[in-house]
């Protein structure tokens, strides 16, 4: 599984990549809002995530209409080459996917829950396809199950190009295990659970056990 940090934060990006475990990251309008970003520097805060990780940058269209669409992301698109223009998983987001793919642009669909929907992206020429998780547990519902059956159906078929599942919405380690246990491409975490996934208890004991004994060898 790979690993993409889920955040418009410069400073997360960053930590996330000097890890060596940061193969690309996922942007949304909320992501980069929540940062104070301003829409007249959307363009060159994009620009400066592809400096940083040197893999797929995901950043959002706006638009609704097909045609609004195909234009933001060719704009997007134009910034680096390593761009990939995020659509949600409308109608309008299939036809400007279908023309945008054609044009060898890379699309991520986004606010995908159902297999269904996954197999009509992966149709119409997405390169990546996220499935939410979290969002289904807010309502009760099992997102680990609904993913399950995304992967499993994808798997079933050759749609001419490649296609990844990203495992998006993610809230906590276990959503990252039972996604690589059940074969998920990657998984775009908040860069909290990406520290959480290095966190275990036992580790931190066996540390201070290791750090105590070392003491006793120093001062005997």
């Amino acid at each position: 599984m790979k690993f993409f940090v889920d955040t418009a934060d410069l400073r997360e990006i960053e930590e996330a990549a000097s890890w060596g475990v940061c193969a690309g990251v996922t942007t949304n309008p909320t992501l980069y809002q929540r940062i104070g970003g301003k829409l007249a520097d959307f363009h060159n805060h994009v620009k400066r995530i592809c400096e940083i990780v040197d893999g797929p940058v995901s950043a959002e269209s706006v638009a609704l209409d097909r045609d609004g669409i195909v234009r933001e992301g060719e704009e997007l698109a134009s910034l680096h080459r390593n761009v990939v223009v995020k659509i949600p998983t409308i109608t309008e987001g299939l036809a400007a996917t279908k023309i945008l793919s054609e044009q060898g642009i890379a699309v991520n669909m986004t606010l995908c829950f159902t297999a269904p929907q996954a197999l009509l992206a992966a149709r119409a020429g997405a390169r990546y396809i996220s499935p939410f998780v979290g969002r289904f547990d807010d309502i009760s519902e099992d997102g680990i199950e609904h993913l399950s059956n995304t992967v499993n159906c994808l798997a079933n078929y050759d749609f001419g190009h490649e296609v990844e599942v990203i495992a998006a919405s993610i809230r906590s380690a276990n959503h990252v295990l039972q996604a690589a246990l059940m074969g998920a491409d990657i998984a775009t975490v908040p860069f909290k659970v990406l520290e959480q996934l290095m966190k275990h208890p036992l580790t931190d004991r066996g540390l201070e056990s290791f750090l105590a004994d070392w003491e006793k060898v120093r001062n005997a």
